[in-house]
């Protein structure tokens, strides 16, 4: 077949289509038909994507930051909903001393700079961690890695990143405002008090907020400083996991991934991190536990962390092991001063909590069960469990009972680790006086 239109008479074909139609009646030409028109005769336009920014400089970013036009314009809804399903929003620097009124109002500092309270020009609430401006690698790697997870993830157990700021003057992070701040002092802080019904709903909505993480991300998440301080509380008390600074993305289909030096807090960071074996996420479901222990014995840990009475002299998760051994768990209830309508659920906390730190990273249960269990619609492992903290005493053989294919291994090797070695020295445990 010939090509009669190898001139490139696209105008041609379209003024046959628009003087020589079928239809009697004539038409304007299409749209389609004018824009082949212009390209017949000016040739094919060059597509700029970020059509808002100047194409001139090659140093010019490719992520523009928001206008606060469009942020005015916008319903506290819309604008929820529209970063939910997008990457994080990219803001100046002078926006952000608009939003926190020249950073007025300082929620909390540390090692990495401090947090600030601000509001966006349609109202919404945030917190703005703002890192010092001497970015060495490790804040570097902690500003990448809350953006690089934070910003492909959304649910309501997980803090959600609005967007960020990055330029010279100025690298912050700009999160939801969580109104009730930390778990951690709802834990410890004896003016601070929440009933035992919302403290459940707490783990079990921090829980759900890993459970994510490990099971329902297109990769996997490894968060690795789970812990009361990184657990904030919505105005309602809904429980959502924070700061991903130490968080790192597993490909699925890895059995494990290899850390260059420790990443967690002493007393939430799991033995094989501070022990240089191989790590999985199975590193998160230990922190957990031990913050199951923190839950449950939250008056126990005041008392020891004051000095006061025998909490002092006693590691909380080892004695909860020896009285659960003994098949007195319920002693350990009553010194919790837990009301006895809440004793199942209570005693039923300290059995996952012991399952979620055992030795053997194989032997504790996925998040996904955690959850069940903790929610009461799967029975507990009946499977007799062993030892967790066998660098105490002794270790004896440790079983995969969640059926994930992980290998059953023997902790022998580990029976050599006392309380009076370095690295108990650096866990900071105390072991409990015997009676």
């Amino acid at each position: 077949m010939s090509d009669s239109s190898g001139d490139g008479s696209a105008a041609t074909a379209v003024g046959k289509n628009t003087t020589a139609s079928c239809n009697p009646v004539h038409r304007s030409p299409s749209r389609t038909e004018l824009a082949l028109v212009c390209i017949n005769k000016l040739g094919s336009p060059v597509i700029n994507v970020n059509a808002a920014i100047p194409v001139a400089s090659s140093t010019t970013p490719s992520y523009p930051a928001i206008t606060n036009e469009k942020i005015w314009n916008k319903t506290v809804e819309d604008f929820l909903n529209e970063i939910a399903g997008e990457k994080p929003i990219r803001f100046t620097s002078q926006q952000l001393d608009l939003f926190t009124g020249n950073y007025a109002t300082q929620l909390g500092a540390g090692g990495f700079g401090s947090v600030y309270k601000g509001k966006l020009p349609n109202g919404v609430p945030v917190a703005v961690k703002v890192f010092r401006c001497h970015l060495d690698n490790s804040v570097k790697e902690q500003f990448m890695a809350e953006v690089g997870t934070m910003g492909r993830t959304y649910h309501i157990n997980l803090v959600r990143l609005y967007g960020f700021c990055f330029d010279a003057a100025v690298r912050a992070l700009v999160y939801e405002y969580m109104e009730k701040g930390s778990l951690d002092k709802y834990l410890y802080d004896k003016d601070q008090k929440l009933n035992w019904e919302t403290m459940h709903e707490v783990a079990i909505g921090t829980a759900k907020g890993i459970r994510y993480l490990h099971e329902e991300c297109q990769q996997k998440i490894i968060h690795y400083d789970i812990k009361p301080g990184n657990i904030l509380l919505d105005s309602n008390f809904n429980p959502k996991v924070a700061d991903f600074g130490l968080a790192k993305l597993m490909n699925r289909v890895a059995s494990h991934v290899t850390l260059t030096g420790n990443r967690g807090t002493p007393g939430y960071m799991a033995p094989e991190i501070w022990m240089n074996l191989p790590v999985t996420h199975k590193c998160d479901v230990y922190s957990f536990g031990m913050l199951l222990f923190d839950v449950v014995g939250r008056k126990w840990n005041r008392g020891a962390a004051t000095g006061s009475g025998t909490e002092s002299l006693r590691w909380f998760p080892k004695f909860v092991y020896q009285k659960f051994e003994g098949g007195a768990l319920g002693e350990i209830i009553s010194n919790c001063e837990i009301e006895e309508d809440n004793r199942e659920e209570a005693e039923r906390m300290c059995k996952v909590a012991l399952w979620c730190v055992q030795m053997n990273a194989d032997a504790r249960p996925p998040m996904s069960k955690v959850v069940k269990m903790l929610e009461g619609e799967m029975e507990i492992v009946p499977v007799p469990m062993n030892d967790p903290f066998p660098y105490l005493n002794g270790a004896g053989p440790e079983f995969d009972v969640w059926n994930e294919g992980g290998n059953t291994t023997t902790g022998s090797s580990l029976s050599n680790y006392s309380a009076t070695t370095p690295i108990m020295r650096k866990y900071e445990i105390g072991i409990e006086t015997h009676e």
